[in-house]
């Protein structure tokens, strides 16, 4: 069949390939800015059966910036945290997650059914006319030349090939990417490969006793975890041992064996059986000129730290704002470089710490190896959360600052920091420092479309700024921070700094 090429069309800004979680919340970003942008997805509807069970405040604060968060919310449930059990049913260690709001202005951790939260994420889509969707569509290829790449596909319905350009690709095509193929970028592998089965139940009737936390089963026989999902659904994730075939696992009768000191069968429904083989890697290279990996295409995790989606959502926040400044010519392509720098240690550190979690459950001696891997040095055996940070990347005024994540607090008026500003830069600044600068430098914060909030506007800023002992932060649109100022002449520089990444807009 003849090739037919998209001629009614200008190039799309941005092509997205796969409309999972990432790949959505990622046009989603990019609908907020109003980037002309193509998700191809391969499938007609969303998957229909859970994968990713949780994320984090983080996250949520995204889903607050794409103007989805009030929806989302009421399909999920707060986690309480992780307990760690031994075989004779003993706690070896406690993860206990807040029940209050943290200071990014959501819970810590929160249960989720992957097809509500997916299913929100494409009717959000809709609000946009630059975004556009077609499912049943496979990529096949990308040619990339020097004004952009050429991305051909078919419609799998009815087999026509096609193409389109775009100024860039956005692989969130998952684990077996085939952007990734054609950037070239092999695995850097952390060494932990494993076949769990996956059971997704959906009760009948009330089982108090499984409990509300999620529970790792350091049994070295059979290690297993169990999490506690949104109403009735509950999952069990069981280690399948090297003799046992894949095939035979997943049949029924089996299944309900391995749930015996749980559940019945009269107690649940079976959504669904499968073995999975958790991985651990890190793509070496996340970005081939105009083609980029985000999500699994870049980096596998185990569960057992529940960040895999987490990771995604991250990348694709950090991401849509540069890809913003870049195709507006407000920042040359050198600031996309800057993306796997910040983003790439940190889903590194998070996966390193997912695979001593999977060692630990796994191993014989797993008191020992928790003790060992994770005493204080008060002697308590426990885990924090870690706190997410960015790699080298984008620095401005004072930079000691620049990547850490900043809190989100409430405005004088009751809203939060993040419904006032939008996903753009902000200059939050102590009244002092504030009322101080000059003309010329408020001038130029307007004319880059910072949003300025001072204490005025948001007394609760006044002890966050303290706490970091300066007198005003720059805050990025993935709500990172660029850089501090202690004085004017830093207060200068900071209003210096964003004009060569955003929108030139006449001053005020």
């Amino acid at each position: 069949m003849l090739e037919a090429t998209d001629t009614s069309e200008n190039p799309f800004d941005v092509v997205i390939i796969g409309l999972g979680p990432v790949g959505a919340t990622l046009a989603n970003l990019l609908g907020l800015k109003g980037l002309s942008t193509l998700v191809l997805e391969r499938e007609s509807e969303a998957y229909h059966l859970p994968r990713a069970v949780h994320f984090d405040d983080e996250v949520m604060r995204v889903f607050q910036t794409i103007g989805l968060a009030d929806a989302i919310l009421p399909a999920t449930r707060l986690n309480p945290g992780m307990r760690f059990i031994d075989a004779q049913g003993a706690l070896l260690m406690d993860w206990p997650r807040p029940q209050e709001v943290s200071g990014q202005g959501w819970h810590a951790s929160y249960r989720f059914h992957q097809p509500d939260l997916e299913r929100i994420l494409r009717d959000g889509l809709q609000r946009f006319a630059s975004v556009t969707v077609r499912t049943r569509c496979d990529a096949f290829a990308f040619e990339q030349d020097r004004e952009g790449v050429t991305v051909r596909y078919e419609e799998l319905t009815t087999g026509r090939l096609r193409q389109v350009r775009a100024r860039y690709v956005v692989g969130c095509d998952g684990a077996r990417s085939l952007v990734r193929r054609f950037i070239g970028s092999s695995m850097d592998d952390l060494g932990f490969h494993e076949r769990w089965l996956v059971v997704d139940a959906v009760l009948r009737q009330p089982k108090p006793e499984l409990g509300d936390h999620t529970i790792q089963y350091c049994n070295p026989a059979r290690p297993a975890t169990y999490v506690r999902g949104p109403g009735d659904r509950r999952r069990w994730e069981i280690t399948v041992l090297p003799h046992e075939d894949s095939r035979t696992v997943v049949q029924p009768q089996t299944v309900w064996s391995l749930l015996a000191p749980w559940l019945a069968p009269d107690e649940a429904d079976l959504e669904r059986a499968a073995v999975y083989t958790f991985h651990s890697a890190v793509a070496r290279q996340w970005r081939s000129g105009r083609l980029l990996l985000a999500g699994d295409a870049a980096h596998q995790t185990p569960p057992f730290m529940g960040q895999g989606m987490c990771s995604g959502i991250r990348d694709v926040a950090n991401l849509a704002w540069k890809l913003e400044a870049v195709v507006h010519g407000q920042s040359g392509e050198s600031l996309l470089d800057t993306y796997q720098s910040e983003r790439g240690p940190d889903a590194h550190a998070y996966i390193e710490m997912a695979v001593r979690l999977g060692g630990l459950i796994n191993t014989c001696g797993t008191e020992a190896a928790l003790n060992a891997a994770f005493r204080d040095a008060d002697g308590v055996v426990r885990i924090q959360s870690r706190v997410p940070r960015l790699g080298p990347g984008i620095a401005a005024g004072r930079s000691e600052l620049a990547g850490s994540r900043f809190a989100q607090p409430r405005l004088a008026d009751g809203r939060l920091l993040d419904d006032a500003v939008g996903f753009s830069f902000a200059l939050l600044a102590g009244e002092p420092m504030w009322s101080a600068a000059s003309e010329p430098v408020r001038r130029r914060f307007a004319a880059a479309g910072v949003r300025v909030v001072t204490e005025a506007t948001c007394p609760a800023l006044k002890p966050l700024l303290e706490a970091q002992g300066v007198g005003a932060l720059l805050l990025r649109p993935d709500r990172y921070v660029a850089g501090a100022a202690l004085d004017d002449g830093d207060l200068a520089a900071l209003a210096d700094w964003p004009m060569a990444y955003l929108p030139q807009r006449a001053a005020a």
